[in-house]
């Protein structure tokens, strides 16, 4: 392949993943304030933040999770062996996402209680763990935010007994637009498509829902409980300060 081909594609990629980012910033702004009221909503209160993801799901979890710039409540609901793919063999993290049962063992041996708040990532949104996950957690009484493709919900069928998608048991469903499949490329004499956007999108509304809930606890006069970057001067400093402060409520310390 010529480097002129090369940059034809880079740039084509990158006009997918704008296009995408443009799309949920312009048609999904609602769903990404009513989000982000719902994590400040929780911080305000006195409770937690979680976020929750399977397989390349997690690396959007990840993102929100104990990072320069972020809330310092948000904790990561890690399920063993779906979080990435330093599981061997790594097909048993997809395997695992289909198992019932699963996510009301991890909720009930988890912290998280009435009042907070779980992100489920999930791109198709239809695989038995996000779905009981969604569904346990408000059982349990937890508000839940669910970052999905909706297109899954029409395009596929769900791998959970009632039929349902996570869509369906979420107090706030922000799209993230991904066409099935998660592949923006494709190219003549190559037999599947390639370039996959979800990740980029999918971070970047978890950073605009984490926006959303500073700019919301701001205008109530509430400090947002941010952590700042380590490899900057004072940083440890102070990320010591909020780590005493908001203890009882962070978790990845413990």
């Amino acid at each position: 392949m010529s480097s002129k081909s090369e940059s034809k594609l880079a740039g084509q990629y990158f006009d997918a993943a704008i296009d995408l980012l443009q799309r949920v910033r312009d048609e999904e702004s609602g769903n990404i304030a009513a989000a982000g009221t719902l994590l400040a909503d929780a911080v305000a209160a006195g409770g937690r933040l979680f976020a929750f993801g399977a397989g390349h799901s997690s690396l959007a979890a990840q993102d929100v999770v104990y990072r320069a710039g972020g809330l310092a409540l948000m904790n990561l609901l890690a399920v063993p062996g779906v979080v990435g793919v330093d599981v061997m063999p790594a097909t048993l993290g997809s395997a695992l996402e289909r198992v019932d049962g699963l996510a009301g063992a991890v909720l009930d041996s988890s912290p998280a209680r009435p009042g907070d708040v779980l992100v489920i990532v999930s791109l198709s949104g239809r695989n038995s763990l996000p779905v009981e996950m969604a569904m346990n957690a408000r059982a349990l009484g937890l508000k839940v935010i669910g970052v999905t493709s909706v297109a899954y919900a029409t395009e596929t069928r769900s791998r959970h007994v009632s039929g349902s998608f996570l869509k369906d048991h979420c107090d706030v469903v922000v799209d993230s637009k991904i066409a099935v499949g998660d592949a923006e490329l494709s190219l003549d004499g190559v037999e599947a498509p390639f370039g996959p956007a979800s990740s980029v999108v999918t971070n970047a509304l978890m950073q605009a829902m984490v926006a959303t809930a500073v700019e919301e606890l701001a205008s109530r006069g509430v400090q947002p409980p941010l952590l700042r970057s380590g490899n900057v001067d004072g940083g440890h400093d102070w990320n010591g300060r909020v780590f005493q402060e908001y203890g009882d409520r962070i978790f990845y310390r413990h």
